[in-house]
């Protein structure tokens, strides 16, 4: 048998070059015995058509006729890219198989047709890998505004897998487990991330698209199979006419192993990093203070702003943002567009709070929506339906908002004109990137399917945000969509930080910023932290602990607060630089596992060899205690500075965290090695 291995810095990957199309057999770490045994049957790519489906039919994006038909060319190893091509003979489909090292490998399709003709794709899969078998769990979690990074761990074998082969006749089951994300919100219902654990053997995988996705679950007659796409035809209404003049790409995914879900997940982390652009800013870790949660509200004026910029000085953050409302003459959702400052909120300008942040050592930051016009706004009537996603010529509409097609020139110069203003006016520094309103399926401008318009317009957002950081190589943007609607790594290998949650509640803040390390950096998921004034010392110190092992994300009303609380934000924002020294480098991990929506004790640690930060939560009264495995080590608070009604005690190597506070509490601690 023809076999090719191919290593990044920590797994192989071993395909078989022969006997049919090529297949993905193993992915294993690099330390791992070399795997000998053709397990899988599966095609390493899926690929259907118009004219050419799938056989037999189901509605599973596997067993494809064009898929069956390829076979092996040659293959390309630079040292850090294998490129596998394949070819099927009748139709002059050529389709490469990319790999990309880095600490996991990234990996897409690249189709073409070698000769004359047409074909009509209606799928093609980024990356399809055998399986020895699908009696495994599958880690995933949903998403929804308010209540995202929801992760669950489910058997494969009662997720839509039966186990039905049995002799003599070996039927496998038609079915598939399938997570499926619609729309422009790639995170909307479901995180583009999984883990797929098999004994002491975990495969973990995220789809880097910030549009429509995929992925499935399925056995066949020599294993199981995991398949990782962008837009399908079935799905998202995608197609698109391939020639010889005309190639596709897919979206990338990336793939990683480990030993169980937190190897996997740590693995994922260490991909993240490896996969950013790396740009001047990129290591720039600022506090920010942002004035819209629990605080104004989308309702900022001269009067309220000006003593809050001098109590987030006080309290120690670098910038400042200026949250929604600050282009609004009253109610603004649907006139937004324009993006000009609003003469009555600031009657002598925004200039004049923008230079009391600056006078103050911050640095400027303002919110902007840049991918929606109102319905009623000026501007809606000024550009041309070109500019604007349509469907059959009517532009669409949603939740009082046009969407501006990113394909389109004069978008882009509306979008490169404001911004460029924005900077060159008021040295704006930072700017969160918001998107509340959803495209639907796609457009169908200039004769292309709903799903490859939206394709399309996708990957013109992110060239037009490589656009925008390459004119401003200091801005700071943050990535944000009703929360984490939007959470992929298209976008966050570009920008820097990540809202994490809309969420106002505390309480409900703790098992979304617990969990969030399994699907962002730590060193981009900005956690809010809003502590509210005249609320228990035990409620203003649970709001902080939420942002601090991450990006503390300040809010709230400092200027309002007593002295006490004032000197509680200050020694939350002094804890979290000290944890800001380590956070590129750590990993997370969860000691009592990934959280569910209601546990009462919850746990995250950030770790690297020496040192575990661990963020503890209890969500009920007291008092309560849980026990945990942990290497046994030297205990040290950091924030609180004492644990003031907690305990920690040792044995062995479990740990045993106790609390007497009759009501929900949380602490940081440091554990060192001894």
């Amino acid at each position: 048998m023809n076999l090719l291995r191919w290593s990044t810095p920590e797994l192989t990957l071993t395909f078989t070059l022969d006997d049919g199309p090529v297949r993905l057999i193993a992915v294993q770490a690099v330390d791992a015995p070399a795997h000998e045994s053709p397990a899988t049957g599966q095609a390493l790519v899926e690929v259907s058509a118009l004219g050419y489906g799938r056989s037999p039919g189901t509605h599973r994006h596997v067993d494809t006729i064009l898929g069956q038909r390829l076979r092996y060319v040659d293959h390309h190893d630079d040292g850090c890219t294998l490129r596998i091509v394949q070819e099927d003979a009748g139709t002059g489909l050529r389709i490469i198989s990319v790999f990309e090292a880095r600490a996991g490998v990234r990996a897409w399709s690249e189709a073409s047709l070698t000769g004359p003709g047409e074909l009509e794709l209606t799928f093609l899969s980024s990356l399809v890998v055998g399986l020895e078998s699908v009696d495994a769990e599958l880690y995933s979690a949903a998403n929804d505004w308010m209540a995202e990074n929801r992760w669950s761990v489910q058997s494969l074998r009662s997720g839509g897998v039966p186990k039905i082969v049995r002799d003599p006749h070996y039927p496998v089951a038609k079915g598939r487990h399938a997570v499926t994300s619609i729309g422009s919100w790639s995170s909307g219902e479901s995180l583009p991330v999984g883990v797929l654990v098999h004994r002491e053997y975990a495969l973990g995988w995220q789809i880097e698209h910030n549009g429509p996705w995929h992925y499935e679950l399925g056995e066949n007659r020599h294993g199981g199979y995991l398949l990782l796409s962008g837009p399908t035809d079935q799905e998202h209404q995608w197609t698109v006419q391939l020639t010889a003049d005309a190639p596709f790409t897919t979206v990338p995914v990336s793939l990683v192993v480990g030993t169980d879900s937190d190897s996997a997940l740590g693995a994922l982390t260490r991909q993240r990093r490896a996969l950013r652009m790396r740009r001047p800013a990129d290591d720039r870790m600022p506090v920010i203070f942002n004035d819209y949660m629990n605080t104004l509200m989308g309702d900022p004026t001269t009067e309220k702003l000006l003593p809050l910029i001098d109590a987030a000085a006080e309290a120690g953050a670098d910038y400042f943002c200026i949250d929604a409302g600050w282009y609004a003459e009253g109610d603004w959702w649907s006139t937004v567009g324009a993006w000009q400052p609003s003469t009555t909120r600031f009657p002598k300008g925004l200039g004049e709070v923008i230079d009391r942040i600056r006078e103050r050592g911050m640095v400027p930051g303002l919110w902007l929506e840049p991918e929606v016009i109102g319905v009623d706004s000026t501007i809606a009537g000024s550009l041309p339906d070109d500019a604007f996603l349509t469907r059959q010529g009517v532009r669409v509409a949603e939740h009082g908002r046009y969407l501006l097609d990113l394909r389109s020139p004069l978008a882009r110069q509306h979008l490169d004109d404001t911004v460029d203003r924005l900077v060159s006016d008021f040295g704006i520094g930072f700017f969160k990137f918001d998107n509340n309103t959803m495209t639907g399926p796609g457009t169908d401008k200039g004769g292309t399917s709903l799903g490859h318009g939206l394709l399309e317009h996708n990957r013109a957002l992110l060239s037009w945000l490589d656009a925008v950081q390459t004119r401003h190589p200091d801005l700071l943007i943050e990535n944000c969509a009703s929360g984490a609607m939007r959470m992929d790594y298209a976008m966050l290998s570009r920008l820097h930080l990540q809202s994490t949650s809309d969420q106002q509640h505390p309480l409900l803040y703790v098992p979304i910023a617990a969990a969030a390390p399994a699907a962002v950096l730590p060193e981009q998921a900005g956690h809010w932290a809003y502590p509210i004034t005249g609320t228990t010392r035990e409620e203003f110190t649970l709001a902080l602990v939420n942002g601090i092992l991450g990006r503390l994300y300040l809010s709230g009303h400092l200027n309002q607060m007593t002295e006490s609380e004032r000197e509680l934000v200050r020694s939350a924002v002094s804890a979290h630089r000290g944890v800001l020294e380590d956070l590129p480098d750590l990993l997370p991990r969860w000691p009592l596992g990934l959280p569910d929506w209601d546990d009462e004790w919850i746990a995250l640690g950030l770790s690297d060899s020496s040192t575990t930060y661990l963020s503890l939560w209890h969500r009920a009264a007291g008092p309560s205690e849980v026990t945990f495995s942990l290497p046994h080590a030297t205990i040290t608070p950091v924030f609180p500075t004492d644990l003031d009604g907690w305990t920690c005690s040792w044995s062995g190597d479990s740990l045993t965290v106790g609390t007497t506070v009759p009501e929900p509490s949380a602490r940081i601690i440091r554990v060192s090695a001894v």
